[in-house]
């Protein structure tokens, strides 16, 4: 007589288990997550944001040159990248909140550069010595740039591409606005622009990468550390 074979376990439900756990991180929390874990999460993202764009804004305003490039952002990006390695956060979590860390610390100097102007910039009239660029070139991404010189001849070390148009011609004016101390380039004003867009953009940035940081810390939470933090309710479930 034949024995009926036992079924045999299934591996594959342990294994989506762990790839669930290590790409996304357990969250092994009922519902709502615990009050310590989400102000962690809250406090680890507002920080790593607000490293990152405060690195830039610092360097820009006191004329550091390697955190106004927004070099000293990237770093604060790998940086939060790594503490969420090391508190075991899901792989794509991390990659998804290294990814906005990098796009903020590039977002980060331009705008930076427009807060020092509109604090402490000053705007004056140049006089236009040639125009170059234009929709068919390579460089300047199509833009035309408009080399300038001040009232006294001294002529500026950088182009100016806002105001500079096609309809611009050598010996019109042009009105920038200098940074009173230097530390940054001067910059053309474009009339219609809003000063503050930049700004907003950047403040979108921060608050996706605060977000994405929360995230990440909130499922990252195992109950293998449950005995080390505050009980806030029953955690013996694996939650969503």
């Amino acid at each position: 007589m034949r024995r009926r074979r036992r079924p045999v376990a299934m591996p594959e439900a342990d294994l989506m288990e762990h790839l669930r756990s290590t790409v996304w991180g357990p969250a092994e929390f009922v519902g709502l997550p615990p009050r310590w874990l989400a102000a962690k999460g809250l406090l680890v993202g507002c920080v790593g944001a607000g490293a990152i764009v405060g690195n830039t804004v610092v360097g820009a305003w006191y004329g550091i040159s390697w955190l106004a490039d927004g070099e000293g952002g990237l770093v604060c990006a790998a940086a939060l990248a790594l503490y969420l390695r090391v508190i075991r956060a899901g792989q794509a979590l991390i990659g998804i909140t290294a990814a906005l860390g990098v796009c903020l610390a590039l977002q980060a100097p331009q705008a930076a550069v427009s807060l020092v102007l509109a604090e402490r910039g000053r705007a004056e009239s140049v006089v236009v010595t040639s125009v170059e660029g234009g929709p068919g070139a390579v460089s300047g991404r199509g833009r035309f740039l408009c080399s300038v010189a001040g009232r006294d001849g001294e002529p500026l070390k950088v182009h100016i591409w806002r105001g500079c148009e096609r309809s611009t011609r050598p010996g019109d004016e042009l009105a920038v606005v200098y940074d009173s101390k230097g530390h940054v380039p001067p910059r053309g004003i474009e009339a219609g622009m809003p000063q503050s867009g930049l700004l907003r953009d950047l403040g979108g940035w921060a608050g996706a990468l605060a977000a994405g940081s929360a995230v990440a810390v909130l499922r990252s939470y195992r109950l293998s550390r449950a005995t080390s933090a505050p009980d806030d309710g029953p955690a013996s479930a694996v939650g969503l």
